[in-house]
């Protein structure tokens, strides 16, 4: 009789097998990869030239560049329903084209409203683009596939999967690991190339204060004129990239799809919760017009718009990477760096050149989530390790107040208030507002763009943006005890009181981000 095996060298054995099959998935995907990912299949195409007066767009742009020859104008946009109103105006007055690069858009009400609107003028004839990340496109393809039935809307995913959903989509993600870890972050939104929407938020009801339960503060620039040549340049480079394929050659659609979302958006334009957001754009097209009046838009010289290649590789050159580019702006800091990022996880590098700074006397700031605020818990396991070493260093802390769910969210995501505005002002003079996070996922592995400017009105537009969120209303100050222990001033409430564990997250969840701290997940952070 054959004498039966201990259980835990067949749990061994079990395990070893499992092993051993995702190492031969992974590298087949390393041998096979040209084979594995979608090539892409679509025409070339490009900006459409810019005309005199073809579109009021035109008009208007032409007649406020004559006034400001060889600058930009730039309007901030830090309220949801006016940046949902901006995009919905620009998009009402395009009358050729309709450029959009976006990491996330959502399948809800802010999502469909938006769509109509792209509808819309399509049916005007008006060409519109649409390049998405397809790390947040499953479960979407109906909705996308509506939309590129249409003759004059063409979507492509960025980076796509070849299996669409289901376990296939699960056993692709294990065996391209390497690639698929590679996303697109970036934003914008063109119009006629002449007037785009540069910035943090995505498309969805959270990034343009539509629900209530969750409400990111974000920040976009609206940006007309000279600059938006460099977002027409880089839109361009990634829907020809090899990184963009067509939707329709990864899934199939129907025609009644398309009718479908058209009644479904119909629909939810005339439901309670629509009306705010209809009632601003109406409001706006008879009050403000985002771009037609000089009075909207400052004006400027010195405005870049920028973004990584199309594709990041470790071994590649970076000097043309926007970390590249923003490290150097931040290392020229004289006597001043106030950053925002809701995910940052500086590292060694970026402690020691944030603490070099306040050597040669510049006042270093930043605002980052909270432990309760963050809506992607696991990166502040990132971010405590560098607490500390910058509060040494002098660097001031404030973290943002949640206002939602007291127990946070759960290690990927959570509820309640979340900063979402990435940017970062220096010298009171030159300034960032874009997609990118002070941390590693965005230095090495995402691609990201956004506004550079040197100019102390839009400097002191975002300072004000960064002195809103460092309120006591809106955030806590971070300081060392005398012992060297992290803590927090709730400084609203008279007289301000001290906090020694992260403020509003239950047990649980503080637990769970101190164990994950000790992971070596830095890098994809």
């Amino acid at each position: 009789m054959t004498e039966k095996k201990p259980f835990w060298r067949r749990l061994l054995r079990w395990l070893g097998i499992v092993v051993a099959l995702l190492i031969l998935l992974v590298l087949s995907g390393l041998l096979l990869a040209d084979h594995l990912t979608p090539q892409a299949v679509g025409e070339r195409s490009t900006v459409l030239p810019t005309q005199a007066d073809q579109t009021p767009i035109d008009r208007e742009l032409v007649r406020l560049q004559a006034e400001h020859p060889g600058q930009t104008g730039v309007a901030f946009l830090s309220d949801g329903l006016d940046a949902y109103a901006a995009r919905a105006v620009i998009t009402q007055h395009a009358g050729r084209s309709l450029d959009l690069q976006y990491y996330i858009w959502h399948d809800d009400l802010i999502g469909h409203l938006m769509a109509n609107e792209l509808y819309r003028a399509a049916e005007r004839g008006v060409r519109v683009r649409i390049l998405l990340d397809d790390m947040n496109a499953q479960d979407k393809d109906a909705l996308m596939m509506a939309l590129d039935a249409h003759p004059n809307i063409e979507i492509r995913l960025y980076n796509p999967f070849r299996n669409r959903n289901g376990l296939w989509r699960l056993v692709e993600m294990v065996q391209r690991v390497f690639s698929v870890n590679h996303r697109m972050h970036n934003k914008s939104w063109i119009a006629d190339g002449r007037v785009a929407i540069v910035g943090g938020r995505n498309i969805g009801e959270e990034y343009f204060s539509a629900r209530p339960d969750v409400n990111f503060r974000d920040l976009d620039l609206l940006v007309a004129g000279n600059a938006v040549q460099q977002a027409n340049t880089i839109f361009d480079d990634y829907w020809n990239s090899d990184t963009a394929v067509p939707i329709r050659a990864l899934a199939f659609y129907t025609e009644p799809q398309l009718r479908l979302l058209i009644r479904e958006s119909e629909h939810e334009a005339r439901l309670d919760s629509a009306k705010p957001y209809l009632e601003r754009v109406a409001r706006s097209q008879a009050e403000k017009s985002y771009y037609r009046d000089a009075l909207d838009l400052h004006w400027s010289h010195h405005v870049e718009i920028a973004s990584d290649p199309p594709m990041k590789h470790r071994r590649d050159d970076q000097a043309g990477w926007l970390v590249t580019r923003l490290v150097q702006e931040l290392e020229s800091a004289q006597h001043k760096a106030l950053l925002i990022s809701p995910y940052f996880v500086p590292g060694e590098d970026g402690t020691e050149g944030l603490a070099a700074m306040v050597a040669r006397g510049a006042q270093v700031a930043v605002i980052t989530n909270s432990l309760a605020a963050n809506d992607v818990a696991a990166v502040h396991s990132g971010y405590m390790h560098y607490r500390a070493p910058l509060l040494r260093s002098g660097v001031q802390l404030y973290e943002l107040k949640s206002r939602g769910n007291v127990d946070g969210g759960g290690l990927f995501g959570s509820s309640g208030a979340s900063l979402h505005t990435k940017a970062f002002m220096i010298d009171d003079r030159r300034g960032f507002v874009g997609s990118f996070n002070l941390d590693p996922r965005s230095a090495y592995l995402n691609t990201e763009m956004g506004v550079l400017f040197d100019d102390p009105v839009l400097a002191g537009q975002l300072r004000k943006e960064y002195l809103h969120l460092a309120d006591p209303r809106q955030s806590y100050w971070v300081t060392l005890g005398p012992e060297g222990d992290v803590r927090w001033l709730e400084r609203d409430p008279q007289p301000p009181h001290w906090l020694y564990t992260e403020p509003d997250a239950g047990f649980w969840l503080r637990a769970s981000a101190r164990a994950i701290s000790w992971l070596p997940l830095e890098s994809q952070l």
